[in-house]
């Protein structure tokens, strides 16, 4: 469990140590190291067999956190292996938990203008039915992640779900994060009938996959935008390189009369400089190829006190009731999810077939046809069957 790791007094430097550092000195405890915290960011440790073969460290090793290593210190952090390394000493331990937190908090106070506030809807109207207290279980997934081309990134991505009204509350769970890393309470649970039901594997699975993509995209723009500079910077090089090698045997090739055998080797010459740079630029392309991979780590049960917002939404004659969670501790009301995409942006439309809240791409028109039709009811345009 989680809460087994939490870390013990590190000394009179604990204050300004950083969570890599807190989390490492704590899971060494717990596996019966001895722990030492030394100034700047560092610690001696003395493993036992288990955690030196985990690890691959010595006995008695000296490991860094900071910007600035101790001396003789080996660094630590998620750019190297340590996660792996990690993942093996924990196994299977820390992969699920569950956290209760009942502290009560008011309603908000004027619910009709915090929708008007977070619930844009560019061709519909909307409408509040209702607002009630209510219990919800969210499920919050942690990710791995890594991006490797000529450059590595490893980061982790969250994603939560909201199992009452199947949301992605993307910033409700960013403002719930320090609850969910602090030490846990011994919240007394609900009673289980008050709490919405376990969703099926494949409904899980199917929102994750969804989720996943526009999150990950986010976090490997900037990664991907310096690769795309630095890309087109080799790829400048390489035409302004060969350019001047075309350029000078054209020029060769123009002052030579039409029977002469230099000219013949000279147009050999611009056909081989022109397969040399079109090799080239394929192996910048297999060098800039990026592949991700994502890896779930550990998922959280937060199960906790809502209070539930009835919304109806109008769409031209018709009409239907979407639930909505505004939570108390984190004191913001979810975002409704895409349809289509599964992403948090917004403006939302909603569309006239099934009044699916989607974003301005998921009611695009077909590009064949130009005719627009809903992304979350047709994976194919209705009218001309082109995919969407």
């Amino acid at each position: 469990m989680l809460h087994d790791f939490a870390a013990p007094p590190l000394g009179q430097h604990e204050p300004t140590l950083g969570r890599m550092q807190l989390f490492t000195a704590a899971l060494l405890r717990h596996e019966g190291a001895l722990v030492d915290s030394i100034a700047p960011e560092g610690c001696d440790v003395l493993a036992p067999p288990s955690v030196q073969r985990a690890l691959r460290i010595g006995e008695l090793s000296r490991l860094g956190f900071g910007a600035k290593l101790p001396p003789g210190a080996q660094r630590v952090g998620l750019e190297d292996d340590w996660l792996e390394r990690f993942a093996e000493l924990l196994g299977p331990r820390g992969r699920w938990t569950r956290r209760i937190l009942t502290a009560s908090a008011p309603a908000p106070s004027d619910p009709q203008r915090l929708l008007e506030r977070e619930l844009l809807l560019d061709n519909a109207t909307f409408r509040l039915l209702d607002i009630s207290p209510a219990w919800t279980r969210y499920l919050v997934l942690d990710f791995r992640a890594s991006a490797v081309s000529e450059d590595k990134r490893d980061f982790m991505l969250r994603l939560g779900i909201n199992l009452a009204t199947g949301t992605l509350p993307d910033s409700v769970l960013s403002a719930l994060s320090p609850l969910l890393d602090a030490p846990p309470q011994d919240d007394e649970p609900p009673a289980e009938d008050a709490l919405p039901a376990p969703w099926e594997r494949a409904r899980l699975l199917d929102l994750v996959e969804r989720g996943l993509r526009p999150r990950l995209a986010t976090a490997l723009d900037p990664f991907e935008k310096g690769l795309r500079r630095r890309l087109g910077r080799d790829q400048e090089r390489l035409h302004r390189y060969h350019s001047d090698l075309h350029q000078e045997a054209m020029r060769r090739i123009q002052v030579l009369a039409e029977d002469d055998p230099k000219r013949t080797r000279e147009q050999q010459r611009v056909e081989a400089i022109a397969r040399e740079y079109g090799a080239k630029i394929d192996d910048l392309a297999r060098q800039y190829a990026t592949r991700v991979t994502v890896e779930w780590v550990q998922t959280v049960e937060l199960v906790m006190p809502v209070h539930r917002v009835s919304v109806q939404i109008r769409r031209r004659k018709s009409e239907r009731t979407l639930l909505l969670d505004y939570n108390p501790l984190a004191r913001k009301l979810e975002t409704p999810t895409c349809a289509a995409t599964a992403s948090a942006e917004r403006p939302r439309l909603v569309c006239d077939d099934a009044l699916h809240l989607v974003v301005p791409a998921g009611l695009a028109p077909c590009p064949q046809c130009n005719r627009s039709f809903c992304r979350a009811c047709h994976q194919h345009c209705p009218k001309c069957n082109a995919a969407g």
